[in-house]
């Protein structure tokens, strides 16, 4: 398979998985430019291998980290913005609440859940230990729970 048909064939897939991974369709677009343009220049290597598309979703997990490592030295700001960004999708209130995780425990059950990857899997991608996968795991499953006083307010 050659590169063009690649991305032909997978870039609508790696577009909805980086959007899954970043939260918003404009830094998905360029989490998937970014990854292509590093596949491209080891493209003679990947494409000989029997998955090329795991490969590209590895690139794209580690330069999303570096980027939120980057954007959490950035200092925040009370300006508010001037546009925003309205989500098509009907994943409703849970994507709402998925959102609202640190960059690192969404990238971890993104990587379990969507991606269906072992702890180990994506101690590797994230390079980080199983335990901290688990511990982020546990931590962004907890907050994203529902607690029972919100379930007693929202039948009232």
């Amino acid at each position: 398979m050659e590169f063009e048909d690649f991305v032909r064939a997978r870039g609508s897939a790696l577009l909805r998985y980086g959007h899954v991974l970043t939260g918003n369709a404009d830094d998905a677009a360029d989490l998937v430019q970014e990854a292509l343009l590093k596949l491209s220049d080891s493209w003679r290597r990947v494409r000989n291998k029997d998955d090329p598309e795991s490969y590209v979703r590895t690139i794209m997990t580690r330069q999303h980290i570096s980027w939120w490592r980057r954007r959490r030295r950035e200092h925040l700001t009370d300006d508010v913005p001037e546009g925003s960004y309205i989500d098509s999708h009907s994943y409703g209130e849970l994507w709402k609440e998925l959102a609202t995780l640190p960059r690192k425990q969404r990238a971890v059950l993104v990587l379990r859940y969507y991606e269906d990857l072992s702890d180990q899997d994506i101690a590797e991608i994230l390079g980080i230990s199983r335990g901290t996968v688990r511990s982020q795991a546990f931590r962004a499953l907890n907050t994203l729970r529902v607690k029972p006083a919100m379930l007693e307010r929202g039948r009232s």
